[in-house]
């Protein structure tokens, strides 16, 4: 049986050539896949989350890859009905979230790894959404390095995109590559297989199934023909001239100054250089003159237009028009419009994207501002993040953090705050966010004083010191936890760097491939040994949420699965079916075979 490296690596080699994919039904076989699928998912937040069933990755075993294969060999295998719950948006809707149960996220999982495999090379380059090696980060990138001099933001927004997939138009995009009718029609049944909302069975007659892990990569190959139509048709009818035409009069001016110059009038001269100075040096309205910029993440799109209001206006019909005759989805009135990149900003991906106009900004005697693109952080984002942190204007506790250690509550504040710099670490105004770290700081403040019952200067004078770090001496709240024959465990607040980081870039796939590697719990599933009392043969792994459910508190002494857990920091345990069963009924364990 092939690594799954190496299949998936052949698969990839098919793609990049642009051959077919054939016979990959057979590829569902190799048990490899399955246990790669798993070493992914496994640590998934929903991994412990029920569908319509009971079942979840708790109990994992060889003997039920074994199994899957077997039903999928003989065309057994049949898709359970997605678990539907609502989740509440900011604007007061709900979006739909499909929960399916654990069997179905694996098959789903090895699906996706040959699905992403083949596609991924064929994809178009202005696509950033769900692909390896890309992501937010990589779409900022082109627009803050390319855009420049853009005149208009065409936001893009698709209408419940996922939901409105025509899975007949998906069907037939699959079949011109895919020339494998079972693995299609495996696909297809899963489209069909529909969903159960308050226990009340519905069929699905349109869309990729939400919160599905294969609709992401089904979603990329259908908005493919949106990528290939704008890069093939939009693009070049709308770019043309190698650069502008010269402004003339900015021409005339600087050969009038340099003869005053050369004639020894300076002071002419120099008036002239301050008159030219705030003028373009090429014709900004020259009709011979356009350029068109693309990129799209998942179901938003933008795109960079140097020219015209009415030509804006004509691209944006097109693709709506492309869209709804095609595609058969629509563009969301509300959310697509036609910003003026000078005097507006567009909003993607978080960011607010403008383009900068100063005459007064000059470096090495040149305007330096005029033309470039610039990430901002909106002030809203700044507001409502503060917002979380106060009430009635000012800092206050977080109530739900007083039972967890000092330990715990400083790192869950750095951690959310590193998130936050790290995502706009574009962002040219990222300074904005020291208000978001002070009135953090002091929410953190307020947490721990409540938990001790103490005032806040007492808690300031214990944890706030002064930290040597690599860009100098700051001031953070540092907690440090001694640990008996080890490094102690060491934690701040603050000490983060608010400063653009333009190297915080995903970086591109290596020239050079990586030996495959075996990921640590594929290892000890494969050892087929109990981890607890020392039996070999069939092996099941007993997963839970997260290490703090190994904590108990009082005195009472924990079991021995949870002490081997505790020591190993891992939330994973291989044992075999009488000790998991003996687990889940509170029961007590053998002691583990001495040998």
């Amino acid at each position: 049986m092939r690594n799954a490296e190496t299949v998936l690596s052949v698969i990839r080699d098919r793609g990049n050539r642009g051959l077919p994919l054939d016979d990959v039904y057979r590829q569902l076989f190799n048990p490899n896949l399955y246990l790669l699928a798993y070493s992914r998912i496994y640590k998934n937040n929903g991994a412990m989350t029920q569908g319509v069933t009971s079942e979840t990755v708790d109990g994992m075993s060889i003997k039920k890859i074994e199994k899957l294969i077997e039903d999928i060999r003989y065309e057994r295998f049949r898709w359970t009905p997605v678990r539907r719950i609502n989740i509440p948006k900011k604007n007061g809707k709900t979006r739909p979230l499909g929960i399916p149960t654990w069997n179905d996220k694996l098959v789903q999982e090895v699906i996706r790894l040959i699905l992403e495999a083949y596609y991924d090379p064929q994809f178009c380059n202005s696509s950033h959404g769900f692909r390896q090696e890309r992501g937010c980060h990589t779409a900022l990138t082109v627009i803050d390095r390319t855009w420049q001099g853009t005149k208009w933001f065409i936001e893009g927004d698709i209408r419940g995109c996922f939901d409105n997939i025509d899975q007949k138009i998906l069907m037939s995009i699959l079949r011109e590559k895919i020339q494998d009718n079972r693995f299609l029609r495996l696909i297809e049944t899963l489209l069909t297989a529909g969903y159960c909302e308050q226990w009340r069975y519905h069929s699905t007659l349109s869309g990729t199934p939400q919160g599905s892990i294969v609709s992401p990569i089904l979603a990329n190959i259908y908005l493919d023909k949106l990528d290939n139509f704008v890069e093939q048709t939009v693009i070049p009818e709308y770019t043309r001239g190698k650069c502008r035409a010269e402004n003339r009069e900015y021409s005339r001016l600087v050969k009038l100054a340099w003869y005053y110059r050369k004639n020894g009038q300076f002071d002419k001269a120099r008036q002239l250089e301050i008159k030219y100075q705030k003028m373009p040096s090429k014709d900004v309205r020259d009709p011979e003159y356009r350029r068109l910029n693309y990129v799209r993440y998942a179901d938003d799109f933008l795109l960079g237009f140097i020219g015209s209001l009415q030509e804006a206006k004509e691209i944006k019909e097109k693709l709506k028009t492309f869209l709804a005759d095609n595609l058969q989805l629509e563009m969301s009135a509300e959310k697509t419009l036609i910003t003026n990149a000078r005097n507006e900003a567009a909003n993607f991906l978080g960011y607010e994207i403008l383009v900068q106009y100063s005459d007064n900004k000059h470096t090495n005697g040149k305007r330096s501002l005029n033309g470039i693109t610039a990430l901002r952080i909106p002030a809203s984002f700044v507001e409502g993040k503060c917002a979380l942190y106060m009430r009635n204007g000012k800092p206050i506790h977080r109530p739900e953090l007083i039972n967890d250690d000092d330990f715990t509550i400083i790192n869950i504040y750095q951690s959310e705050l590193r998130g936050y710099v790290q995502f706009y670490s574009f962002a040219q105004n990222i300074a904005w966010l020291r208000k978001l770290q002070w009135v953090m700081w002091s929410s953190l403040m307020k947490t721990l004083a409540c938990k001790h019952k103490t005032s806040v200067a007492k808690i300031c004078a214990k944890y706030q010191k002064t930290v040597k770090l690599p860009q100098g001496r700051r001031k953070c709240v540092e907690i440090t936890v001694p640990v008996e024959g080890k490094k102690p465990l060491v934690t701040r607040f603050g000490g983060i760097q608010l400063k653009r980081n333009l190297k915080a870039t995903i970086e591109d796939l290596p020239r050079v491939r990586k030996p495959a590697f075996r990921n640590e719990l594929i290892k000890r599933l494969l050892a087929s040994e109990c981890e607890i009392c020392g039996a070999t043969g069939d092996i099941e792994v007993h997963h839970i949420h997260a290490l703090k459910d190994l904590k108990i508190k009082g005195k009472k002494e924990k079991p021995q699965w949870m002490q081997i857990m505790s020591a190993r920091r891992r939330k994973t345990l291989m044992v075999c079916p009488q000790c998991h069963d003996a687990i889940h009924a509170g029961k007590p364990i053998s002691q583990r075979v001495s040998r």
